[in-house]
């Protein structure tokens, strides 16, 4: 029988490094594209499966964006860059994230020294946040409790979290496994309970707090249902989505390893009309303000909580 506490802390060992090694890649003119795909090999050469494509959303981007094939968007000196990824090992999640200002020699001459104070607030608000929920959990408290902490820890940087984005109790094979931790208290009265894993993922902005999606941007998918398709093409790529991506996440950029971009996407247009797969737009803030994020992977526990991904 696989231990499971051994596969969630070995899933968490391997997203910790990865997420250092891709961190100090970031720079001025690094291409997005060039980044997600370090970060997918990286977990697979260390032995584990990719949880989730690689998110990188820059600035107002709040979440689900990962680079579509032949992406050739690259972050510049003051960006704010999410990192989120996630790795399994035997079906066990790790998730976290972390929010980075690409460096530069010419940051000063590029913002104000208000706007520099701003972006580096809004990713210090949302590490806090973090903080806030992990001194919070234990087993026998409620979702809400710990939505609380993280919105008054977000609150004394003068900021706001993300209303509308929460963080997620974690399964075998099973990403978003039921139970949501919100960012405020939204009066969910959900226990946690000890052995639970949870990924908590504080987001924090100036803006108004809510995300909306983008239009026509949407580069991950998960398989929902099998169906039968006239069309061959369609047909023969759901069946390969179900059969190597049946439990997790995808991104259609893996899927063009196989088949041809052009009919990825027609195909997965169609897939996701009929609802045999769920695409996932990319998200972004609604009043275009800049965003923040910081994840941890924790085991719950009776008087605290254990991190995998520290």
């Amino acid at each position: 029988m696989v231990d499971e506490i051994k596969s969630y802390e070995e899933a968490g060992k391997i997203v910790s490094k990865v997420r250092a090694d891709a961190s100090k890649m970031i720079q001025n003119g690094l291409s997005i594209l060039d980044l997600v795909e370090f970060v997918e090999s990286e977990i697979l050469k260390a032995g584990a499966g990719i949880a989730f494509p690689c998110n990188v959303s820059i600035n107002e981007i709040t979440a689900h964006y990962t680079s579509p094939a032949g992406d050739t968007n690259k972050m510049v000196t003051g960006d704010l860059v999410k990192l989120d990824l996630g790795a399994e090992v035997n079906g066990y999640i790790a998730d976290s994230a972390v929010t980075i200002m690409v460096p530069g020699d010419n940051l000063e001459e590029l913002f104000d020294e208000d706007t520099l104070e701003l972006n580096q607030r809004i990713i210090d608000a949302s590490a806090a946040g973090l903080e806030a929920a992990i001194s919070t959990v234990r087993a026998g408290v409620k979702v809400c409790e710990v939505g609380r902490a993280v919105e008054e820890a977000i609150s004394e940087y003068g900021l706001n979290p993300i209303r509308n984005l929460t963080g997620h109790s974690l399964e075998h094979w099973n990403l978003h496994a039921g139970i949501s931790v919100p960012n405020y208290d939204n009066n969910d009265p959900t226990i946690l309970e000890e052995g639970q894993a949870v990924a908590i993922e504080p987001f924090a902005t100036n803006g108004e707090g809510i995300v909306n999606d983008c239009p026509g941007e949407t580069y991950i998918f998960s398989f929902l249902q099998s169906k039968p398709f006239r069309m061959k093409n369609t047909q023969r790529m759901l069946s390969y989505i179900e059969k190597n991506y049946r439990y997790l996440p995808f991104s259609g950029r893996w899927l063009t390893e196989n088949f041809n971009q052009h009919r990825v996407n027609s195909g997965l247009k169609q897939l996701g009309d009929s609802m045999a797969i769920y695409p996932y737009a990319a998200l972004k803030e609604r009043t275009g303000a800049w965003v923040s994020q910081k994840e941890h992977t924790m085991i719950v526990e009776s008087d605290g909580c254990h991190i995998t991904t520290l």
